[in-house]
């Protein structure tokens, strides 16, 4: 055995305001339950977690801050840097953190054991080295189905995970995520999730229902993440794995992102509500029918309106994501989200300025599109809307559509499909009843000014 001692170290990030806490580092976990046959002892720290090093930022907030972060460890140990963004900045990492020694590009649970077992390291796939100062990028390495890959270790953690708003715990049980799949089969074009960060095709592959409900069964967390692109995209294999979780009695409240298809399948629906499904995440994108088709979407409005009048009739929180700033989308389109979503009979939303990432097909388009530019995150803006004109029309969204009553009937909702107990809305309410009750009190007294206007 080469490595006796093995540190897996996750970089701390800030958070958008609109974030709702940390989820456990589960790449990283993979990676580190891929070398536990290979080396000795491991240790994973995120520093997400560690109150002393709060101050540094995420690679994409604060590149500079991640790699002094880098350039402060040991030069006389093997260090390997990997995810996305080191993947999409390889040549940049190299030039400012000298003591890197290997660059994992991809998923890599494969390579991991391939540099544990010290293979030559012409031989990895899947890595970019140095050699004599000239940077060597091996070729990519397959992606392996996803059932062959080991779940995380929980036991590496150092603390319990729990959702957070602004670093407060809003709901008192643990939390944690489970991969089940991996990849999607469709192709929206401002998405890069069935693409890895080296622009491969990420088919989609999935594990087996038993291994799944194997897995959750063993977790102490009460709430489920599963961080699938799109879980519901095998109706049978959905099904069994909501009949496994029924037979096998586990009490758990599941979180799933979702296509809006699922409207479809009512036998799998109710499955689902019966398992403990709670919150559905829909990617509904947009309320006009020009852009659902520029992004791909494979489906028009009407069909949203069509989903929703199904959707409801199950008990499901619905969180619908949309996208603003999109090519030729004009400042009142954006302002019809909120009375688009209301009317849909979405619980709550979320409303991101189009991202082009360095894959995304809609990235070609947009650099093609007279008076379009982006940021180097990737952040779309225009001659017409510059990102803090896009800043102010998303405040204004938020404000149309979170009313406090609209805060209201979530909370309650939430309550009613027992996600949430009387002691998280407890502690859910209490810190947010002045921001309430000023913000009930500003609508009124503009209601006011607006009426005494309108009458002069």
């Amino acid at each position: 055995m080469k490595y006796n001692n093995v540190l897996c170290l996750y970089p701390y990030f800030k958070e958008s305001p609109a974030a709702m806490g940390f989820f456990p580092p589960t790449g990283l976990e993979y990676v580190a339950a891929a070398l536990e046959d290979y080396v000795g002892d491991i240790t994973l720290i995120d520093l997400r977690q560690e109150i002393e090093y709060q101050n540094i930022n995420h690679w994409g907030f604060h590149f500079q801050d991640v790699c002094n972060l880098i350039n402060y460890l040991p030069d006389d140990i093997k260090l390997i840097v990997g995810g996305q963004h080191a993947t999409d900045h390889v040549e940049d990492l190299f030039q400012m953190c000298p003591n890197i020694d290997i660059i994992v590009r991809g998923e890599g649970e494969e390579t991991i054991q391939e540099i544990a077992q010290d293979i030559d390291i012409k031989s990895i796939l899947g890595i970019s080295y140095k050699n004599n100062g000239r940077i060597i990028h091996n070729p990519n390495r397959p992606l392996p189905p996803a059932d062959k890959l080991r779940p995380p270790n929980r036991n590496l953690r150092r603390t319990p995970y729990y959702i957070r708003s602004k670093g407060i715990i809003v709901f008192n049980s643990e939390f944690d995520t489970v991969l089940s799949a991996r990849g999607c089969p469709y192709n929206c074009k401002f998405c890069t999730m069935n693409l890895n960060p080296l622009g491969q095709k990420r088919t989609y592959s999935a594990r087996t229902p038993e291994s799944v409900v194997e897995e959750i069964k063993n977790l102490d967390a009460e709430i489920i993440f599963f961080s699938d692109d799109t879980f519901f995209i095998d109706v049978k294999r959905s099904e069994r794995l909501c009949d496994l979780i029924i037979k096998q009695g586990i009490n758990k409240k599941f979180v799933a992102q979702s296509r809006l298809e699922i409207y479809k399948y009512p036998n799998m629906l109710r499955k689902a509500e019966k398992a403990g499904f709670k919150i559905m995440l829909v990617g509904v994108e947009s309320p006009h029918d020009r852009i659902l088709k520029q992004l791909n979407k494979g489906f028009t409005s009407q069909d949203v309106r069509s989903a929703f009048n199904v959707l409801k009739d199950y008990d499901f929180y619905y969180h619908c994501y949309f996208i603003m700033g999109n090519i030729g989308e004009s400042k009142e389109e954006m302002l019809y989200v909120p009375q688009f979503a209301k009317e849909i009979g979405a619980d709550s939303i979320s409303f991101l300025k189009l991202q082009a990432r360095k894959f995304s097909p809609i990235k070609e388009i947009v650099e093609k599109t007279p008076g379009y530019y982006l940021t180097p995150s990737g952040f779309v803006y225009s001659d017409r809307y510059s990102l803090d004109d896009l800043n102010r029309i998303k405040n204004e969204i938020k404000k149309s559509f979170y009313s406090p009553s609209r805060i209201y009937k979530m909370i309650l909702k939430l309550h009613r499909i027992r996600f949430v107990t009387l002691t998280d809305l407890f502690f859910v309410l209490i810190p947010r009843i002045p921001s309430l009750l000023y913000r009930f009190i500003a609508r009124e007294v503009e209601k006011k000014k607006l009426k005494k206007k309108q009458s002069l």
